[in-house]
């Protein structure tokens, strides 16, 4: 066993009935290899067993070496926003529906993560965003995101209008249900269903991709991923920006919601043997080679 797992923090959130079992299989593969369990208390009370450390999500990055999630890709998005400051890596497995991320099978989650606790993995780094909403001179949140940075009309306002700058250059005024600022990984997701393209996860990249456009040559453009992003909002009721959905703003006329990649990013195991085009495949259901 690598010397680096001594700690590994699991964090399960799933009312998959399957949880307490998983659990346990990933506890046993712990145990022979003598790696010390932290969990937070959800995980600890769905847990038949005693870990040897309970302490509440936001301090087991200081405590760990590796996290495993098990549960759904939110889950996972969560837990690598707390641990990317730190450098813990992340191995998910899947209780969820698509699992992009959490891409270890329930069923042959002992096998897998064994492995990964052996040191036989494939780490890949993903870009997180960093964002805040400011007001004037006084900044109302700041947040990271591992999908998405997004700027929308609430649920029961009409469109808004919003300019957008990239590194100080005015890029376009628009007029749209909203703007979704996308990491690699977040193309697969509300970009997606918004007619955004699919980047790579290895690509220095960020999408920006209108929701709605009330003109329809306002299309996705793709950035690099030093750029600086501003969003302003001009007018709009009931505006709001949101960072994985896991956090949120309500805006005001004259905000402006600044987002730029995050000084350290996300790292991810993956069991040997993963391709990101096999699992898109997979997930998104396209046509096999035919034979």
């Amino acid at each position: 066993m690598p010397a680096a797992f001594k700690t590994v923090a699991v964090v399960g959130k799933s009312d998959a009935a399957s949880l307490p079992e998983i659990l346990d299989q990933i506890a046993a593969l712990l145990r022979e290899r003598g790696s010390k369990i932290a969990m937070d208390p959800a995980t600890a009370a769905a847990w038949k067993g005693k870990p040897d450390t309970v302490a509440e999500l936001a301090s087991l990055p200081a405590k760990a070496d590796l996290c495993i999630v098990v549960g759904g890709d939110g889950t996972l998005i969560a837990c690598a926003r707390l641990m990317a400051d730190n450098g813990v890596p992340l191995a998910g497995v899947n209780l969820g529906r698509l699992g992009f991320l959490t891409d270890v099978p329930a069923d042959g989650a002992g096998a897998a993560i064994g492995a990964i606790l052996d040191g036989d993995f494939a780490p890949e780094q993903r870009l997180l965003l960093a964002g805040s909403v400011r007001r004037g001179k006084k900044t109302l949140i700041s947040a990271l995101a591992m999908n998405d940075v997004v700027v929308s009309r609430g649920a029961v306002g009409s469109m808004i209008e919003f300019a957008v700058t990239v590194d100080g250059e005015f890029i376009y005024s628009l007029r749209a249900d909203g703007l979704i600022v996308a990491t690699p990984t977040g193309t697969t997701a509300y970009a997606l269903s918004a007619g955004g393209p699919i980047l790579h996860p290895a690509l220095q990249a960020i999408a920006l991709v209108p929701i709605s456009p009330h003109t329809l040559s306002n299309r996705p453009v793709a950035i690099r991923s030093s750029s600086k992003v501003e969003i302003t909002l001009v007018r709009g009721q009931d505006a709001r920006a949101n960072f994985d959905v896991q956090g949120h703003q309500q805006l005001e006329p004259g905000d402006v919601v600044h987002v730029q990649a995050a000084p350290k990013p996300a790292t991810l195991l993956h069991p040997k043997g993963y391709r990101y085009f096999g699992m898109l495949r997979q997930k998104l259901r396209w046509t096999e080679r035919a034979s």
